[in-house]
């Protein structure tokens, strides 16, 4: 692979510190008892790199603070499937770019996350992972956008120009 500009070579230090997650995300099913410092020096022997520890960090740290919503959008979005029965390294290929899809970071866009989680899938996974992660994220992007567009609302009352806030999980 050539790296054609500084642009290419920043995203491909990126998906090096998003494989290293997932790899983190995979170890962390596997030993639910890990703790921060191992964590912190599984990154640093993985990465070489210190540059990339703080994305990296990221993404696990937000894939670990928002399981519970992560893993309902998954749940909805996977249909016939249960999150326990998916494979290990399916499951967290989709959490790791569900927490990169709900951060909606602009120098990530959807496009770039679900390329990447699909190449994940396609070094890590399965022969049918790809397309399985393919069609999960984009249900998970046509959820979170609904959800988005739908959040704020306006009132219909005249006298009560205050937004609507729904809650999505009602």
């Amino acid at each position: 692979m050539t790296v054609d500009s500084p642009t290419d070579a920043a995203m491909t230090r990126r998906s090096r510190a998003r494989e290293v997650a997932l790899q983190l995300l995979y170890w962390r099913d596997m030993n639910p008892g890990a703790t921060r410092p191992a964590v912190d020096e599984f990154v640093r022997d993985r990465l070489r790199d210190p540059a990339l520890t703080p994305f990296c960090l990221e993404l696990y740290d937000a894939v670990i603070e928002r399981q519970d919503e992560i893993d309902h959008l998954l749940k909805e979005s996977a249909e016939n499937w249960r999150l326990n029965r998916m494979a290990a390294v399916d499951r967290n290929v989709l959490r790791l770019a569900t927490a990169e899809l709900l951060a909606a970071a602009p120098d990530a866009p959807t496009a770039v996350v679900i390329d990447e989680a699909i190449e994940l899938a396609r070094r890590y996974g399965a022969k049918d992972s790809p397309a399985f992660i393919n069609g999960v994220l984009d249900k998970v992007n046509q959820l979170r956008a609904q959800v988005s567009d739908s959040a704020v609302t306006t009132s219909p009352v005249a006298d009560d120009p205050k937004p609507e806030i729904s809650n999505p999980q009602s």
